[in-house]
């Protein structure tokens, strides 16, 4: 990841560097073509003032023509000096005046023809032209050794190219220093998180890091959090399990034992020991379904699955009826009071939640008591609405003082009648933190019995213009 990310820095920054200096050595190229360009006109514009220097023509072919060198040629000749050269050629292309050098094959037509030569190290733009002068028809030639092409291509090794290419050379070394010493961060922390121990959850020290990637490390803070708290929970369950299963399993255990080992009259202590068998076993499975229960509504495993809409009204019916028969052993009077209430949440977590109140309920309130199912819409603070749903009683209650208590795993309260494994308000009180919701244990109606209610979100309905 860090060399990966370290070029791609390199990249990005030296890469308009790079393209900034092939900008730059373009447009010197083109202001050497321009430069060139300004030199082949000099030449031509200087090239009929040289024709006209020619006064007459020589007393032969082969003698030079009477000559007067033009103001202007003068000056150019002048200005470069040992740069510059002119020629007169006959038509057979012998120099009938100036360099020997610049002796050529007189042109095919009348137009001007611009070519370059080396001479002695030097290169030199030169114009070679037919003309009738004076002196007859002469090929004029014109050379001018300051060849500006050459001129600026040196120029642009020196002053361009060899000094961007230092630069980049200098650019590369310093952007490389200053991406590994900012990236130096990001690199102890991949260490940092690769030389843990698989045990080690203990959060990274964000305050060290760039501000770019403390959100990274915050996130992994976050995740160290819920993998300690789900392998806490998980510890917290076995130890749980292995300690609550031990009993009735041991009472299973001696029952059959005692029942295999019994004697006199087999019959009766058989009724006897079926009944006692029936409830142990009734017990340890009652007991396994609820710490399976708790294991899968465990606060941080269960937000892995997205939340559906749940329609209370239809769960409450459900529980409602999954119940009847349970109420009327008992002689319970099991009633519903539901109104249409669309919630955000998880469907099979409400099932169980509300099937561990009703149980409860169902199991303490004394016959020819009350038990009642509701959901509904409420007013919250600031005119604030919300979802709620609740199961009251009119049993013997829960006193203030041990209303906190009652949501522990495994707490019964002192004195309480009937076979329990303290695990119905716990596994409700978990999946009401599911639901970034809690467990309201409140008094029944007129101060009676006991009231459990749970607040939660309504269903965002899309907009519709």
């Amino acid at each position: 990841m860090g060399p990966g990310l370290q070029r791609r820095l390199l990249l990005m920054l030296l890469a308009p560097l790079l393209v900034l200096a092939a900008l730059n050595t373009w447009f010197d190229f083109q202001l050497a073509d321009t430069a060139a360009i300004q030199q082949d006109r000099q030449l031509l514009t200087l090239v009929p003032q040289l024709a006209d220097s020619v006064l007459a023509r020589g007393r032969t072919p082969q003698d030079p023509p009477d000559f007067l060198m033009a103001p202007a040629i003068a000056d150019f000749l002048n200005q470069r000096l040992g740069a510059s050269a002119y020629a007169l050629l006959n038509p057979d292309g012998k120099v009938l005046l100036g360099e020997a050098w610049l002796s050529d094959y007189p042109p095919n037509t009348y137009e001007p023809e611009f070519s370059s030569e080396e001479f002695e190290g030097v290169t030199y733009r030169i114009v070679s032209q037919r003309m009738i002068t004076a002196g007859g028809e002469l090929t004029v030639r014109l050379a001018d050794g300051s060849d500006v092409r050459m001129q600026w291509l040196r120029r642009l090794w020196l002053k361009v190219v060899l000094p961007n290419l230092v630069l980049a050379i200098g650019a590369a070394f310093a952007v490389n220093w200053a991406v590994r010493r900012a990236l130096r961060p990001l690199l102890e922390l991949k260490d940092a998180v690769e030389g843990r121990s698989p045990r080690d959850l203990t959060p990274l020290d964000a305050s060290g890091t760039p501000e770019e990637v403390r959100p990274l490390v915050v996130s992994l803070n976050h995740l160290f959090e819920l993998v300690n708290a789900q392998a806490e929970s998980q510890r917290r369950f076995v130890a749980d399990a292995a300690h609550q299963l031990r009993t009735p399993l041991a009472g299973l255990q001696a029952q059959v034992e005692a029942w295999a080992l019994a004697g006199g009259d087999r019959t009766t202590l058989r009724a006897d020991q079926i009944l006692k068998l029936r409830d142990a076993t009734r017990r340890t499975s009652q007991l396994a379904n609820q710490l399976l229960a708790l294991s899968r509504a465990d606060a941080r495993s269960a937000r892995s699955e997205p939340a559906q809409p749940v329609d209370l009204k239809v769960l409450c019916e459900e529980v409602l009826e999954a119940f009847l028969d349970a109420a009327a052993r008992n002689q319970i009077d099991l009633g519903l009071d539901a109104n249409p209430a669309l919630a955000q949440g998880y469907v099979w977590l409400l099932r169980e939640l509300l099937s561990n109140l009703v149980d409860n309920a169902v199991r303490y309130t004394p016959s020819g008591g009350h038990v009642t199912l509701r959901c509904g819409r409420c007013a919250l603070e600031g005119a604030a609405e919300a979802l709620y749903l609740e199961v009251e009683d009119d049993g013997p209650g829960v006193p203030e003082t041990e209303r906190a208590r009652v949501l522990e795993r495994f707490y019964r309260l002192p004195g309480t009648a009937g076979e329990g494994n303290g695990l119905g308000l716990a596994i409700a009180d978990e999946i009401a933190r599911v639901h970034h919701s809690s467990l309201r244990i409140e008094s029944g109606t007129h101060g009676r019995g006991l009231r459990c209610r749970l607040l939660l979100e309504p269903v965002r309905e899309s907009f519709n213009p």
